[in-house]
């Protein structure tokens, strides 16, 4: 056993809480692989494998744990970053495209083609970073996402099966049986399988994270910039409508149990559900490490004082990349207040009306417009100017013409210039797309007022673009986290100049 073994061992064996899903223990006389904190008995060292994903460990033969439950361990980002080259950042976008689905709709070489490398490229990042090839990482995730539903929800099994992305029963079953020893059925704790089903009430899923968490300071973000009709945060529950594939429904987040937010999904078409999960976990950034990003951003002083005072703070994400971009375009030059009246405008008139046979959450009314209703529309009672409905139509078009335009590429450099290929976009607004859709960590529009002016009041000293840009070296690669931290420290008067 080396050294960093060792190291994993004593943690494991002292059942230390930082080392919450960090790894998986794989114990070599039972076949089990489990987290650090399970309560069964600790194996010998020599019996003993350590792995750095779940799939790394059923690539390797091992099957989850009933007792501990893998699938409720929080995401690792803690590499995600690691790496300006690009390497490492591929695996993080591939890991996205994945949890979304993309190995569901299509095979491997569409995949590689998405992120611009090749399948044997690909499949050795995955080697190297993951521990597990990108068909094991999508089997896991179907396995582990089914568990959860069994576990947490009263959803009958065979809408498990197809939810989880399963494409057949028999393969479900077949799966399970392998894994568990035992059909899916018999996963299910009893309580939750008696419990009748109630119409419309939809399902409730816990949504893991790392601690800290700043649960307030993302309800504030999200609050200052909800679009009316689409979105409310009230009470402290996160409202929004959405729209996929033609088919309509609402979500609900709430703060819950044991570091996990509480998600409750209203949508008619089960298989989305993975593709709703993923999009919930980048809005409220839940793959993030607050060890690792706040330990790097603490080697500058002045970020250190910032962390201290906001420990756990996230960069909330986008829902859907055309939303976030034209929420961009529409907050050019203007305050928060100002942009988000002009989306709750554009909503009114272009957006499709919320039609649920349940009933949806207060204030909710529409449904965000999708980008073929702005193509050739009539926004001039948005009082904007020509150029930048111009842009919109621009963005529009561009997403019409390309499904994939808001995809992560290969590189940040790649994204922000494919970004800014397009009219009215220049760095400040792909910059912004690429630290909120993309979730690039070291994206950083460094020509944003509100960064310059925090920066300059921090210092204590006027600031500049260039000042901020030569600053921002020591916080890479987690740029977007001190970005969000500047924004933070500005207080309420961040909601009138930080874009929506």
């Amino acid at each position: 056993m080396n050294l960093d073994h060792a190291i994993c061992y004593r943690a494991l064996a002292s059942r230390d809480a930082r080392f919450d899903g960090r790894f998986f223990v794989g114990v070599r006389t039972t076949g089990i692989y489990c987290r650090p904190i399970c309560p069964a008995p600790t194996a010998k060292p020599e019996n003993t494998l350590f792995f750095p994903t779940a799939a790394a460990a059923q690539e390797a033969g091992f099957r989850p744990c009933l007792r501990c439950r893998p699938e409720a361990a929080p995401d690792s980002g803690a590499w995600r970053g690691v790496s300006n080259s690009g390497y490492s950042n591929t695996v993080a976008r591939a890991l996205g495209l994945i949890e979304a689905g993309a190995l569901d709709e299509c095979g491997m070489a569409a995949l590689a083609e998405r992120l611009g490398v090749g399948e044997r490229q690909l499949r050795r990042l995955f080697a190297q970073h993951v521990g597990a090839s990108p068909l094991g990482v999508a089997q896991t995730r179907r396995v582990l996402l089914a568990r959860q539903l069994l576990h947490e929800t009263a959803m009958p099994v065979t809408d498990i099966a197809f939810a989880a992305g399963f494409g057949s029963i028999r393969r479900f079953n077949e799966v399970f049986q392998k894994l568990y020893g035992r059909p899916p059925s018999a996963l299910r704790r009893g309580a939750q399988a008696a419990r009748a089903k109630v119409a419309g009430e939809g399902v409730t899923l816990l949504l893991r994270y790392r601690p800290p968490y700043d649960w307030q300071a993302m309800l504030d973000f999200l609050a200052a910039r909800a679009i009316p009709g689409v979105e409310s945060v009230i009470g402290g529950v996160y409202s929004r409508s959405i729209g996929i594939n033609g088919a309509q429904g609402t979500v609900q987040v709430r703060m819950g149990q044991g570091n996990a937010l509480a998600a409750t999904i209203h949508f008619p078409q089960l298989a989305a559900l993975p593709v709703i999960i993923a999009r919930l976990r980048r809005v409220f950034d839940l793959a993030a490490d607050p060890e690792a990003i706040e330990g790097q951003l603490a080697v500058d002083p002045l970020m250190a004082k910032l962390v201290d005072t906001r420990p756990g703070l996230r960069v909330p994400g986008g829902w859907d990349g055309f939303e976030l971009a034209v929420r961009a375009v529409l907050g050019q030059q203007i305050t928060v207040a100002g942009a988000i009246k002009l989306a709750g405008k554009l909503v009114a008139s272009h957006g499709q009306p919320l039609q649920l046979l349940d009933g949806h959450p207060s204030g909710l009314t529409h449904v965000f417009p999708e980008p073929s209703a702005l193509i050739g529309a009539d926004l001039t009672n948005l009082g904007m100017p020509r150029s930048r409905r111009a842009t919109l139509e621009a963005v529009s078009a561009a997403l019409v013409a390309d499904p994939r335009l808001f995809d992560s590429g290969a590189t940040l450099q790649d994204a922000i210039a494919r970004f800014c290929e397009l009219r009215g976009v220049g760095d400040w607004t792909a910059q912004y797309i690429a630290l909120r859709q993309l979730r690039e960590p070291d994206a950083f529009p460094a020509g944003d007022v509100a960064l310059v002016k925090a920066l300059g009041l921090l210092e204590g000293a006027a600031s500049t673009s260039a000042h901020l840009l030569a600053r921002a070296q020591a916080w890479r690669p987690w740029r977007a986290y001190a970005a969000q931290h500047l924004w933070t420290s500005l207080g309420d008067k961040v909601r009138t100049i930080v874009p929506g």
